[in-house]
């Protein structure tokens, strides 16, 4: 606006909302005892657009970093008199609570797939916090869900179905120790069966393999995080929202890194070097994110059908009680 190449003209701004930071002092001097944030005296434009201006400035800028210098920290939202921190213990971590078992469905349900879509695959998913759209690219790619508890024992039968997914999951997947005892038992007694993990999903597939996670001092929060594929070279956009991450120099010799994140270096994908078993700490299409890495679910159902050519599977192996026809559609909270 203090520009003087703008001189003359009307200004068109295209952020939504002008005024939010304020405006900075209109005689506040540098050191040489030039204007400080001023570019001349005066405002030089004729006119200015906006789609809605803030008379008010309120901004949270002075957060971020705090955040960025100390790393993620525990916060409280408060209504009324100046808050003092030091007062106040009453601070919940999130990290010291298993959050999973307030997100997951508390019974099995089932997700059908349309005529257009089914090719006959049946899919074990375990719901740690599975996110819709999940489940509508499984769905999408041909596959019947039955989607269980964080905790359920899919040890027991997961040998009748064409794949098992592991969803996304919140805070310290170390509170999720049955899950991955589970996990490890899968893996043990059925060696050839397609398993896909994602997000959080991804720590937990680690943890049954023997590996271990790590707390992030900052995490991995963003839709334009840059993940190196290790097999093919390529960097790929993704979107990440995590504050833990796998520890890869633990990773059993049976397992090799996938995918490597470019800005920290921190582990992004895990696979084993003879079975169909891998994962990754990203979100290969995410709702209103990059699709970048969308073709892992395609790589996913490339496992299931040539397990499912090999061994034949069909509905009816399933147990009874896993039949859709007594199964909600809806998850149970």
């Amino acid at each position: 606006m203090t520009d003087p190449s703008y001189k003359g003209q009307i200004l068109c701004f295209t952020q939504p909302l002008i005024g939010n930071y304020g405006v900075p002092s209109s005689t506040a001097r540098d050191e040489l005892n030039l204007m400080k944030y001023m570019e001349s005296p005066t405002v030089q434009c004729i006119g200015i657009v906006v789609a809605e201006v803030a008379m008010e400035h309120s901004h949270w800028t002075a957060v971020v970093p705090e955040i960025r210098d100390k790393g993620s920290s525990l916060a409280k939202i408060t209504v009324g008199k100046e808050y003092d921190a030091d007062e106040d213990a009453a601070f919940e971590d999130p990290g010291a609570v298993n959050l999973v078992q307030r997100v997951t469905t508390k019974e099995l349900f089932y997700v059908s797939c349309p005529v257009k879509y089914s090719k006959g695959y049946h899919v074990a998913v375990l719901d740690c916090e599975a996110k819709e759209n999940i489940l509508r690219c499984l769905v999408q790619r041909g596959a019947l869900l039955r989607v269980f508890p964080y905790n359920y024992p899919i040890d027991k039968f997961a040998n009748k179905f064409d794949g098992v997914f592991i969803s996304n999951v919140p805070g310290d997947p170390t509170h999720c120790s049955k899950t991955v005892i589970n996990l490890r038992s899968t893996i043990k007694n059925n060696t050839d069966l397609p398993i896909f993990g994602i997000y959080s999903g991804h720590q937990l597939l680690v943890l049954a393999a023997g590996a271990k996670t790590i707390k992030l001092k900052y995490g991995n929060r963003a839709h334009n995080i840059p993940a190196l594929d290790l097999q093919s070279g390529q960097c790929h956009i993704t979107s990440q929202n995590h504050g833990y991450a796998v520890h890869a120099e633990t990773s059993p010799k049976e397992w090799f890194p996938y995918f490597t994140n470019l800005n920290d270096l921190s582990n992004e994908g895990i696979q084993h070097v003879t079975l169909p078993i891998f994962s990754t700490q990203f979100h290969p299409k995410a709702k209103g994110g990059p699709l970048d890495t969308a073709f892992l679910f395609d790589k996913f159902f490339d496992n299931i059908r040539a397990y499912k050519a090999k061994n034949g599977l069909e509905q009816f192996k399933i147990k009874n009680s896993l039949l859709v026809d007594i199964l909600p559609t809806e998850r149970v909270l």
